[in-house]
């Protein structure tokens, strides 16, 4: 009698435990994803915090999560009175996150130089991805076949990143997430 009630007390331990022993934690790109959608319909105001200023950035800052599908997030990112940049990322089966640059006129056509960007290469962190620049993006822009965009996130901060490897080019900006704002219009070219 005593084995049997060993046997049971291990045996409901063991399927007790189960469900734990076979249960995968959420790849650090879902977290990322899951931290980056709770933002989803807020925007924030940021600054460059590159080395060296961009008069072509020269304005106000803002982003503005403003689409969020199970596999895709789409932000647009203004520059003063240009509403033209959407950075569009993707959640593949694999749980990679693809960065594209929507580019758009103000009449919503698309611009010449648009959709270019990179696929993660791995899971990345649940603060940090990395897009090397894909051969698209390579053959779209011969001196873009270097560069890595990366996005670093935390509770207090989403940054958006650029650097040309083999070159000085860094562009750095990044936004309060402690302070929404007023929402801003709809990008060029968006389709309600």
């Amino acid at each position: 009698m005593k084995n049997t009630s060993l046997f049971l007390f291990v045996a409901i331990l063991f399927l007790g435990c189960l469900p734990q022993v076979f249960a995968q934690d959420k790849a650090p790109s879902q977290q990322f994803w899951e931290t980056l959608s709770s933002h989803c319909g807020k925007s924030y105001e940021g600054k460059l915090v590159s080395p060296e200023s961009d008069p072509r950035f020269a304005g106000k800052l803002v982003m503005h999560v403003r689409s969020c599908e199970d596999v895709r997030l789409r932000i647009p990112f203004f520059v003063g009175e240009d509403l033209s940049r959407t950075w569009v990322l993707t959640m593949d089966e694999q749980q990679l996150i693809q960065l594209k640059h929507d580019h758009r006129h103000a009449d919503g056509s698309e611009d010449a130089v648009t959709q270019y960007g990179g696929k993660a290469t791995n899971t990345g962190s649940a603060s940090t991805q990395f897009f090397p620049a894909d051969a698209f993006t390579a053959g779209l822009l011969p001196a873009a076949v270097g560069n890595v965009w990366w996005i670093n996130m935390d509770e207090t901060s989403f940054t958006y990143n650029l650097r040309r490897l083999g070159s000085a080019t860094l562009f750095s900006v990044k936004f309060d997430l402690t302070k929404p704002i007023d929402t801003p219009p709809a990008p060029w070219g968006w389709v309600e």
